[in-house]
């Protein structure tokens, strides 16, 4: 399948990394993020490299009007083929140290951007009867102890939104993808206020996207490329399964009896 991927957080990190992995695959592109100067700058050299068409959209994915362009060309675009939902803001300090206003901002962002770019995209794709959906979230979704709270959640969002999608597009063509980073070495850390931690444990962007994409290619759905063994994921999957299972009693459990 080759066509148009669209990017979101596009001038710099796993974003343009995965705008030179996508063009040397044949994918012609549109990378979105804010800063043109640095999206420019990505697009001319994945252009020179590849000789692929790449274009630029200047958008905020925090603001709803940059949402919404993004939105128009995904819902009426038939050469676009894939999107990668990368765009994303973090930050590392306790509820009690953070910024209400900033963590609603994370929240129209990592959540609220990423849904409704999916559903922009998704209907055509199942029109088509091909396509992909690529949500980067982070392992953070699993171990929300790790960082900040409202960060976590947005992640485990991304994961479940992702899962759920998995589940309803059985059949149509529509492959999705949750990719969970550890800790990459990208601007992220500068941004979300804390320097980067042992660089023993910080894998490259580069490593990380390569992975995913192998990953993507085998149809895996939840990529986690910082997970050496995968059986533990496995291990997890099947668990919760079969508590899923168990959630459909009538009555509360004996244990809740007050006799």
């Amino acid at each position: 399948m080759v066509g148009t991927a669209v990017i979101t957080g596009a001038s710099s990190g796993i974003g343009a990394v995965y705008a030179d992995r996508l063009a040397h695959r044949g994918f012609d592109l549109v990378l979105v993020a804010r800063d043109e100067r640095r999206l420019e700058a990505v697009a001319e050299r994945v252009r020179e490299e590849t000789g692929q068409s790449v274009e630029v959209l200047v958008a905020d994915l925090g603001a709803r009007d940059g949402v919404q362009r993004v939105e128009q060309i995904l819902a009426w675009r038939d050469d676009i083929v894939m999107l990668v939902n990368n765009a994303g803001v973090g930050s590392t300090s306790a509820l009690v140290d953070s910024d209400a206003d900033a963590m609603e901002q994370m929240i129209a962002v990592n959540v609220t951007a990423l849904t409704r770019l999916s559903y922009a995209f998704v209907p055509a794709a199942v029109r088509r009867g091909a396509g992909t959906v690529i949500n980067i979230g982070s392992v953070v979704g699993v171990a929300p102890e790790f960082l900040n709270g409202v960060y976590g959640a947005t992640k485990a969002y991304v994961l479940a939104f992702t899962q759920s999608l998995h589940s309803e597009l059985s059949g149509t063509g529509v492959q999705v993808q949750a990719v969970l980073p550890n800790a990459t070495a990208t601007g992220f850390w500068a941004a979300a206020g804390s320097p980067l931690g042992n660089p023993a444990e910080v894998m490259s962007a580069e490593a990380l996207v390569d992975a995913a994409l192998i990953d993507l290619d085998r149809d895996e759905l939840v990529s986690i490329p910082p997970l050496h063994d995968d059986a533990q994921w496995s291990s997890y999957e099947s668990a919760r399964e079969t508590l899923k299972a168990n959630f459909g009693a009538a009555v509360p459990a004996p244990r809740y009896s007050l006799t």
